[in-house]
């Protein structure tokens, strides 16, 4: 974390440099940065949107949280797509105490809706995130997985000029899936399987959906967001070295996500920033 600093710094002056001159030839009259730390400028309003008000990494949590809200006072706004009051999905990560820079939680934003489809599939398994874990998750599963006798879906989070579908088993496995593919097979999955990542997390929850999370070893975030939704008794997690197929039967024991339907946010009082 301490060495990337001085990138993160440049990046964020780079960013800061083009949106000047943005500004000036299009006659932006507001800007929304979703987590860009250089894309604001005092001549216009502008909001941060982030679930990180406080940035988790491990020993250097507090530096780490104290450096990007010195950076999102810069702006005129926070928006936090999350619930202010419980149950929340983002904990301590969006919700901080005595942060005064003017925040508004916005609610969950998720780009899927619930939709009645018949269950094609009993899991689906939906990987993501960088290598060598990615593919040692991969790996667990099919060896799990191969003598089930399950319907599986296994996207591998691969995204190559063309789809690429196989077969194993009963285990059918596919590179990428676009969106509406992706929304439409979480829908006929009777379980999801996934890594614990904000979005995912947003995303199932507006689709109300039965799931199993493997955080990714090491993401600080995703190890905490999985481990508060288990002790909440609402999702079930594990970590990735202790997973086994058996673990899946204890997913029935969880009451799920418990949150409010998922609205828009009301975007005239939003705006009125602008």
């Amino acid at each position: 974390m301490l060495a990337k600093l001085p990138q993160i710094y440049a990046a964020a002056k780079e960013e800061k440099k083009i949106t000047k001159k943005l500004v000036l030839e299009n006659r932006i009259q507001g800007i929304i940065s979703d987590n860009r730390l250089g894309v604001r400028n005092k001549k216009v309003p502008s909001v941060y949107i982030t679930h990180q008000i406080n940035v988790l990494s491990g020993s250097s949590t507090l530096m780490s949280s104290k450096l990007h809200q010195s950076y999102i006072k810069k702006f005129d706004a926070c928006w936090v797509p999350d619930y202010e009051n419980e149950p929340s999905l983002s904990g301590k990560l969006g919700h901080v105490n005595k942060f005064k820079t003017n925040t508004t939680y916005i609610g969950p934003l998720s780009r899927m809706k619930h939709k009645k489809e018949k269950i094609e599939n009993d899991i689906l398994v939906v990987l993501s995130g960088p290598d060598p874990q990615r593919t040692l998750l991969e790996k667990l599963l099919l060896e799990k997985f191969k003598a089930s006798g399950k319907k599986i879906l296994l996207v591998q989070g691969i995204v190559e000029e063309s789809q690429k579908w196989g077969q194993e088993g009963s285990i059918t496995l596919v590179n990428y899936l676009k969106t509406i593919d992706l929304e439409k097979a979480i829908n006929a999955s009777e379980l999801i399987i996934c890594r614990s990542g904000y979005t995912s997390i947003m995303d199932l929850a507006a689709l109300n959906k039965k799931t199993f999370f493997i955080p990714t070893p090491g993401q600080f975030e995703q190890e905490y967001l999985a481990q508060r939704l288990l002790e909440q008794n609402r999702i079930y997690s594990c970590a990735q070295k202790d997973f086994d197929y058996n673990k899946l039967a204890l997913v029935e024991n969880f009451f799920g996500w418990g949150v409010s339907e998922n609205k828009a946010p009301n975007f005239a009082s939003l705006f009125r920033i602008f």
